[in-house]
This record gives C-alpha cells, structure tokens and sequence, in this order.
C-alpha cells in the first residue's frame, strides 16, 4: 500500500475534485465530499498525511468563545467544535473537555476579563464566568502567586490532532478517494485540454480533476496565485513547545489560558491527551516556510513563562520541544473563498483553530462546491473506522490482558516512556495509510 500511495506516477483521473494538501482541513474535506458521492483526488507535498501543521499544535479542542464577532472563523469553529466532539466518540480519537481558566496576571488583564466574557456570549458561549481568586486556587493549587482573577471556559478540551487526521484521511480513502503522497504541486492549469478542467502538475505527474479545492496550510497562497488571486500572502507563525514528562500531569488540572493579545494568544500550560504537559506556544513571524527548528531563546522565554504560571513546573523533565508553523496571513479571518467560474475553492489562513473548525470548514466547502454546479448525492456513508487508543482515557493494548492472551505481541512494549507495544507498531506499519518513518 505504501508504494502505491508514495511512488509511481499518480493516477491521473479526471477526477471530479482535487484537494490540495492533507491536513486535518484537507483530509475533512475529502471525506465530506466522498460521502457525498464525489470522486476525490487529495495531493500532499509530504510522505504523510498531517505531517504540517495540524501535527504540530497545542492541540486544543476550541469553543469558539474568543473568535472575533461575525467572522467566519467564528461560525465554523462554533460548529466544528460540535461535529468533531461526536466524531471523536464515534471513531476513537481522544479528547477530554478538561475545561480551561484564563489567568489574569495583572490589573488590566483582569479587566479584559469582562469583554472576554462578553465576546463568548456574542459568538453564542453562554458558559463562560468568573472565577474569583479563592477558588481559582482551590482548583489549580500549583498555580504561581500573583493572580489577580480568572474567566472559566468550562467547553474548551483537548483532543489527539495525529488521530483526527488519520481518521480523516482513513474515512476518505474507505470511501473511495485516491490519496496522492509525496506530490508537490508545481503548477495548476486551467483548461489545459479544452474541456475546463484543471490541470495540476505535480512530482508525481500530472492529475486532472473538474474542481479544485486549495487546503494547501502554508502554500496555501502559492496555489491560490496560480490560480491568479492575490488576496492574502502566509507569513508562517512560528511557535515553540514544550512536552513535559507524564510525571507533571499532577500540577495541572485545566488548560491554563492567558489573556490574549492583539497578535498572539500567547503561552499555555495544558494536560495533554496523553498524560503529559505542554507549554508554549511562541509567537514569532518568519519568512522561511520550512524552518522547524527551536531556538534557545524561544525556549528560554517558555520556561520563564512556565515558572511564572505553574513554578513547580520547570523542576519537571522535559520530554520533547517542537515548533508548529501557522499559516498567518494579513487577515483576521480564515480566508474561505468559492470562484464559481472557475470551479475552484480557497481554504487558506487557517490557523490554530484548523483542527476544531475543519469538518465545518469541509461541509461549507461541499456547500459552495453544490452551488457551483458540482453534483453531489448523499449515499450511505461507509462504516466509520475506529482508530487504535494512543490517549489516556481509555484501556491501552498493555493493560488488555484478554488481547495479550490472544496475541503476546501486545504484551511485548518497545517504548516505555509511552508503552507503546510490539503489536501496535506491527498494526501501523499494516494500516491504510503506513507510517514511512520515525516521524
């Protein structure tokens, strides 16, 4: 499957639609537009799928609550937030609305507090309420000294990104989409064979398809400019992380949320779904589009915001630091745009809300597609797949000692740190879409 899914000159179709990039958006989209009877090519510049920014994030299951008023974000986040809390419990990905408490550190943040709140309430989060310094400490002992306050956003959760790609994505393909890896596109042309279809020229040669749809993250606007728009440019974001060992899940009972800023945020302290502590993100504006790599003073300023929120924290082991790039644009907004006349849809901009808003930013796509002339007829959706526990809140293979019965190999752990087992890597490597590396 690997092969056929990497090598080889990829299917050239037509296909009715091609989506460009297999991210959580662009793999949601594939499997909306496959449930509703469309044949689907999804093209990804990388080995795998969610191997960009939807792998590398804080990994919230967000509300909505903050979103700017009447924004598109706003509407889609609200309603992907409900379309991705049932399809988690339905497939497996792990999620846990742990809630959240956003800290005041000083008198102006707390009075932010208050129009925070009023936010919530106009985009239609009617939960959100203040918290008063005895019990906010009485919630979150660990918390640093200095707090002036806290709005409690009990929605806000966490969720497993890796897993809610590949579920995605499995769906898809289940359904009949052909996932075209390791494909940059390198040119899009319109009409190129007389009958108006689009024409993407990729690594692996070309793929012919009627309609275009561009969920390209970080070149999202690259694509969008071979199709002669200009309307926004990704400015990647860059933020550092920092994974703490399980051993400091006991420090943390919420996700800790700052106050935001106008461009930022700004730096959490959140339970993962398993079992460890992540703090980050920063916020730094590159040009370099593939620059992954951390920085000392990246890290440096984490730290002295982890000491500062939770000060036990810092005298934890650190398991893991990464970066995540987020498509930034010049615009608040995600930059959701249908051209009819060219049978084309730009999901670009999407940001750190991409993973809980892309099953509704998928259905407004198959909405503005149906508009545009694209023939969609809803069929029995194909058995939900139901992916392997890699979370917390649920039994893992080494626990189940009825499966290590029928099969040692999920007895047999290779990684202890996170106990993970001889026969769940022996289930990746077989699965739809393998694993090609470490990473």
């Amino acid at each position: 499957m690997s092969g056929s899914l990497r090598q080889g000159p990829a299917p050239e179709g037509p296909f009715d639609v091609a989506v460009v990039g297999a991210g959580a958006v662009g793999c949601a989209i594939a499997r909306e537009l496959t449930r509703h009877g469309a044949s689907c090519a999804l093209i990804e510049a990388g080995p795998d799928v969610g191997a960009g920014t939807s792998k590398a994030n804080t990994a919230i299951l967000h509300t909505g609550f903050d979103a700017k008023p009447g924004t598109l974000e706003s509407g889609l986040v609200r309603r992907g937030y409900e379309l991705l809390g049932a399809y988690a419990s339905e497939v497996g990905i792990p999620a846990d609305r742990a809630g959240a408490l956003m800290v005041a550190w000083n008198r102006e943040q707390r009075d932010a507090l208050d129009g925070i709140e009023a936010t919530a309430r106009e985009n239609g989060y009617e939960d959100a309420r203040p918290v008063e310094l005895d019990e906010l400490y009485l919630r979150e002992p660990n918390l640093g000294p200095g707090a002036q306050g806290a709005l409690e956003i009990p929605g806000e959760g966490i969720v497993c990104p890796f897993t809610t790609t590949l579920a995605l994505a499995t769906e898809a393909l289940a359904g009949g989409c052909e996932l075209i890896l390791c494909a940059p596109v390198a040119g899009v042309q319109v009409g190129a064979d007389g009958s108006g279809a689009h024409r993407l020229d990729t690594a692996r040669g070309p793929v012919r398809a009627r309609y275009l749809v561009n969920a390209a993250g970080l070149r999202s606007d690259e694509i969008d400019a071979m199709l002669g728009h200009s309307g926004f440019r990704v400015r990647p974001r860059r933020g550092e992380l920092i994974v703490f060992d399980k051993l400091a899940r006991g420090l943390v009972n919420h996700v800790l949320l700052p106050v935001p800023t106008e461009k930022t945020k700004g730096v959490l302290v959140s339970p993962t779904v398993y079992g460890n502590v992540l703090l980050g993100p920063t916020a730094d504006d590159i040009d370099d589009k593939t620059d992954r790599a951390t920085t000392a003073a990246g890290l440096a300023s984490l730290m002295e915001a982890g000491a500062r929120i939770i000060p036990r924290l810092t005298e934890q082991e650190v398991s893991a630091t990464y970066v995540g790039l987020r498509a930034a644009t010049e615009h608040r907004d995600y930059q959701l745009r249908l051209d009819p006349d060219r049978r084309y849809v730009c999901a670009g901009g999407i940001r750190s809300t991409g993973i809980t808003g892309s099953m509704a930013i998928a259905e407004w796509v198959r909405e503005g597609l149906g508009s545009a002339g694209l023939e969609l007829n809803r069929r029995p959706a194909p058995s939900p797949v139901r992916m392997p526990n890699i979370g917390e809140f649920g039994s893992r293979p080494h626990q189940d000692e009825e499966l290590i019965g029928r099969d040692p190999d999920y007895g047999r752990i290779v990684c202890f740190c996170e106990r993970v087992t001889r026969g769940e890597i022996r289930d990746a490597l077989g699965s739809p879409i393998p694993p090609v590396d470490p990473d």
